[in-house]
């Protein structure tokens, strides 16, 4: 979002799925308004749940935050946002790191899933709206470093995939974001204490 905005007329989608985060949505809403987007929707699927919520959900090697097809869905739904307001680019932040875990953010998934999103819509087809992922080359690290470029406000994003008011500082999300900081040699802003990499 931040590395576009000068360029394009962004809207902002987020999903609100089962057990999410309520810091998590406050921070998505806060971040789109920091950003003055031209619309952010937020679409709700609270049948939609992960590995960790699933009675009897058997996911061997996938962590409990997993969801079924993921972003079958969550593009499917972007596709048909893009085709209502007839935009040229559908934008994701997926990063290197998360294609080494899950199979639909490789680029092989993105560039079916394009021409899928063409095959099923004449608007999409024509204008030949693409999927971008700007991101998709990067490591967490780099993510954080180009964050900081982009002055983007870290004290509005969220990590944590527990509930609650303030970051566990324990959970998967929690330790990744402190180790991307710690490597990028940033301090987090959000941190309860100082993260820079001492060298």
């Amino acid at each position: 979002m931040y590395s576009l905005k000068d360029e394009y007329d962004v809207r902002a989608l987020t999903f609100e799925y089962h057990g999410i985060a309520k810091r998590e949505m406050d921070s998505a809403k806060a971040i789109a308004a920091k950003a003055e987007v031209m619309e952010h929707r937020l679409f709700r699927l609270p049948d939609l749940k992960e590995a960790e919520d699933i009675p009897g959900g058997e996911f061997a090697g996938l962590p409990p935050t997993y969801m079924p097809l993921r972003n079958s869905i969550f593009y499917s739904i972007a596709g048909s946002y893009a085709e209502e307001k007839r935009v040229p680019l559908i934008v994701g932040g997926h990063n290197m790191d998360d294609a080494e875990v899950f199979r639909d953010v490789r680029s092989e998934f993105f560039e079916a899933l394009e021409r899928t999103l063409w095959l099923g819509s004449t608007i999409l087809n024509r204008r030949r709206t693409r999927i971008r992922r700007p991101l998709s080359r990067k490591t967490k690290v780099q993510v954080v470093k180009l964050a900081a470029s982009l002055k983007v406000p870290f004290e509005l994003t969220w990590s944590c995939h527990r509930v609650g008011m303030e970051h566990c500082w324990e959970c998967a999300g929690c330790l990744s974001r402190l180790e991307s900081f710690r490597e990028a040699g940033i301090n987090d802003p959000l941190a309860p204490f100082n993260q820079t990499k001492v060298t």
